[in-house]
């Protein structure tokens, strides 16, 4: 295990106005200006948020991507949480459903053991995965851009061109909360990190169904 001094941070500057012109009022186009700010969406209430505006009249695939610093914690925990979660349901016929990192550390490494070791203990099975990190393609490709803490969301809109469309949530706002998960490569304390994980993963089946997605 890599000591803690070895994992890099980017650090963003974090303005929780939802007035950007407050920033730079000389600029017409501020969406398209180059500013080296920050702006959470993750803030705007869900209800306002699905789709924004937009309705999934056919039940098509739901393309869900979750998101940590490393993809092999928080959310390869996620993946294979929600992917039992809604095989039990008898909905995975309408679910693609994978993880990616923001980071680059952890590159081709297979799911942290305490993550394996947690799963294995509630009885969940484990989806095989190898960190990667997120990419454009993703978001053309993906729906739901699901993020673990404040750190993830700005480094989603950081790399993801600001979330044009709208598609980067952090994970807890949809169980009605704007708490991070705590990442258990630091903490040690997976037994908390799947707490809020399964929190998180039940609030979103239920905004989905209350969507009327699935």
């Amino acid at each position: 295990m890599k000591s803690l001094s070895s994992r890099k941070f980017d650090f963003t500057t974090n303005f929780t106005t939802n007035s950007p012109q407050q920033l730079a009022p000389s600029c017409p186009i501020l969406p398209r200006c180059q500013l080296k700010y920050t702006f959470y969406k993750s803030r705007e209430p869900l209800q306002n948020r699905a789709f924004r505006g937009k309705t999934r009249r056919n039940k098509t695939m739901i393309k869900i991507l979750f998101v940590c610093h490393g993809n092999i914690c928080r959310s390869t925990l996620a993946q294979s949480v929600f992917t039992h979660k809604v095989a039990s349901q008898g909905l995975s016929a309408h679910f693609l459903i994978d993880s990616a990192a923001t980071s680059t550390e952890e590159i081709g490494n297979p799911p942290h053991r305490g993550t394996v070791n947690k799963l294995r203990k509630v009885g969940i099975p484990l989806v095989p995965h190898r960190a990667r990190q997120v990419t454009w393609a993703d978001y053309e490709k993906f729906d739901y851009i699901i993020g673990m803490d404040s750190a993830n969301i700005r480094n989603l809109n950081r790399m993801l061109k600001g979330d044009p469309e709208g598609k980067i949530y952090k994970f807890l706002t949809f169980a009605g909360s704007d708490r991070d998960i705590a990442d258990p490569w630091y903490t040690g304390d997976f037994d908390a990190t799947y707490e809020d994980v399964l929190e998180g993963c039940v609030g979103f089946l239920a905004y989905l169904k209350e969507q009327g997605q699935i």
